[in-house]
């Protein structure tokens, strides 16, 4: 059983990223005198798509977030997003499972004869 986009409970904080992510990204078309009908032609997508983008509605594709992230030039901070390298809590984590103590390799006795 399938359900609708709409019927999909967000958790507030997500909703309230999402909101400042369209927002950020409108005001980021804005600062570059970018209007919305030509954003949207060079992203491949509606205006209203790109209209509800910039509302942050979570029924929008990620990749058409993605698509108007590299129209607005920034799509580069997209792949950072959930690096390994910036997630703390990971590599504490990681930390704690490492081994105590590393042992060195037994050298090989050479038997004498043959």
């Amino acid at each position: 059983m399938r359900t609708s986009r709409s019927s999909v409970v967000l958790p507030i904080p997500v909703r309230r990223t999402l909101r400042k992510l369209g927002h950020d990204l409108r005001d980021a078309r804005r600062r570059r005198r970018i209007p919305v009908a030509i954003a949207a032609q060079r992203a491949s997508i509606s205006r209203m798509t790109l209209i509800r983008i910039e509302k942050g509605d979570a029924g929008v594709a990620l990749g058409h977030y993605a698509t108007v992230l590299f129209v607005m030039g920034m799509v580069d901070r997209l792949a950072d997003l959930a690096d390994p390298r910036n997630d703390s809590v990971g590599l504490q984590l990681e930390e704690e499972h490492l081994p105590q103590r590393i042992r060195r390799a037994r050298k090989q006795k050479h038997t004498k004869g043959g």
